[in-house]
């Protein structure tokens, strides 16, 4: 159901020349091992986005296996480092583990706004 506006998302990050983003149906393929990829990839990377919708936040399985092992990475890194940028996708409320991050909107109405914001966020962190 998030499938194509994330799909989206990732090919407009991947425009940018100085992004290069990491989306699992592009980059795990059969036979790999999909925890051990999932946790190098956010291991090996500066920031990680988080998608929500009221979708995501309420669906059980591996959308929320996803996030809680970015969270746990998170943990390990020093205050103040800027590593997890929950993006929603529609009105919702990111749950409380991801309530302490400001939030990206990458509505439908905004999308390109959205990405303006988003693209300021990675470039600090590049910086940082």
């Amino acid at each position: 159901m998030d499938k194509p506006v994330v799909r989206e998302l990732y090919q407009k990050l991947r425009a940018e020349p100085w992004i290069r983003p990491w989306l699992d149906e592009e980059e795990l393929f059969p036979g790999m091992d999909w925890n051990l990829e999932i946790e190098k990839a956010i291991e090996a990377t500066d920031v990680i986005l988080v998608c929500l919708s009221n979708n995501s936040i309420t669906k059980e399985g591996y959308v929320q296996r996803e996030i809680r092992i970015a969270l746990d990475y998170a943990d390990y890194k020093p205050e103040g480092t800027l590593f997890i940028i929950p993006v929603r996708l529609e009105e919702c409320t990111p749950p409380k583990r991801l309530a302490r991050w400001q939030y990206a909107d990458y509505f439908e109405s905004q999308r390109e706004r959205g990405l303006q914001r988003l693209s300021v966020d990675h470039e600090s962190a590049k910086q940082g």
